[in-house]
């Protein structure tokens, strides 16, 4: 089993650094965190890469609009060389509310773009000089990034949820994050995978799937409120975040579910839209039990094609996360 660590900047960044550390020592294999509105990510992982020895340090995700692709090829270029090649270039769309509104760009061609940002990020981190001729990028001076390569290839994470996006991923990309994905859907995700990066002249195995894993742990509290919590980010994401996370919900068999909720919500009834979520849902796409039961299921979700489960760095102490880290790993 394989497990990573979403650890933003926020609190005590000292704090936070000193548990990425001990997921570091513990064996995680990648911390990552992104950014929508907040403060830029960048920083902060450099301070990790500074800091950390063997654990890969990843964006999760940068959207494709804000930086242009050689901009994110410069930052990524000053990382690999102080994390000694340990980097992770995470990529996702974000959406027209961020893109238009916050960084005041238009929100066109999503998935072009994201093509696009993959293959010249690519091209430039592994030294090539810029020729490229894309739909939206026409680059021809033949400009490189001048720095000390780590290695030949820096992998490529993009956040993919809709069948397109899935298969363009499975032809350019290393890995994929999906959000809220369904433990049953996972064979599918990786059939579709497989599928296009063969297509694509790739080996079938090309991407890894890096699922953000949301954890939470019963029986030490009052556990009808750690069960609102579980259902909090799906209640969010279904009502609140546009059409493409709900129609993916549904597509994996819980029409009935985000019928139900976007029903609630739409009479603005915000406690029937959270308590639509029935606990078989739940427990398909969040992990949740006792901390006994945790790895077990962690376990579970690797078997059924989760290969990297990306989890939420557990709040408390120092040392109660660092028990809570290794207890995850069993």
């Amino acid at each position: 089993m394989r497990l990573g660590v979403l650890a933003g900047f926020s609190g005590d960044w000292r704090e936070t650094l000193e548990k990425v550390r001990i997921a570091d020592e513990l064996g995680y294999e990648l911390v990552s965190t992104g950014e929508a509105w907040g403060p830029s990510v960048l920083p902060w992982l450099t301070v990790i890469a500074a800091n950390t020895e063997k654990i890969q340090i990843g964006t999760g995700i940068l959207n494709c609009y804000s930086r242009s692709p050689a901009v994110i090829a410069q930052e990524f270029a000053t990382l690999e060389m102080i994390s000694g090649g340990r980097m992770v270039c995470g990529l996702g769309s974000s959406g027209h509310l961020v893109i238009e509104g916050f960084h005041g760009v238009k929100f066109d061609r999503p998935l072009r773009r994201l093509r696009e940002y993959t293959e010249i990020i690519k091209m430039l981190l592994s030294g090539q000089r810029l020729q490229y001729e894309g739909e939206i990028y026409t680059l021809q001076r033949g400009f490189r990034v001048d720095y000390e390569a780590q290695r030949a290839d820096v992998p490529v994470y993009i956040a993919a949820i809709t069948p397109r996006s899935i298969q363009q991923t499975g032809e350019i990309a290393d890995g994929i994050y999906p959000i809220h994905w369904p433990k049953r859907a996972f064979q599918g995700l990786r059939h579709q995978l497989s599928g296009a990066s063969r297509d694509a002249g790739r080996p079938e195995d090309s991407v890894t799937i890096a699922p953000f894993t949301n954890v939470y742990v019963l029986g030490e509290g009052d556990d009808e409120e750690t069960w609102r919590h579980a259902r909090q980010p799906l209640f969010h994401y279904t009502n609140r975040m546009g059409e493409f996370y709900w129609q993916m919900l549904s597509r994996s068999g819980f029409e009935s579910e985000i019928a139900e909720s976007r029903a609630a919500w739409s009479e603005r009834d915000s406690e029937g839209a959270l308590m639509a979520f029935s606990e078989q849902m739940v427990r398909e796409i969040q992990v949740i039990g006792p901390l006994g039961a945790v790895q077990e299921q962690l376990q579970e979700r690797a078997a059924a094609g989760a290969e990297l489960q990306m989890v939420p760095m557990p709040s408390g102490s120092v040392s109660e996360v660092g028990a809570r880290l290794e207890a995850y790993l069993g």
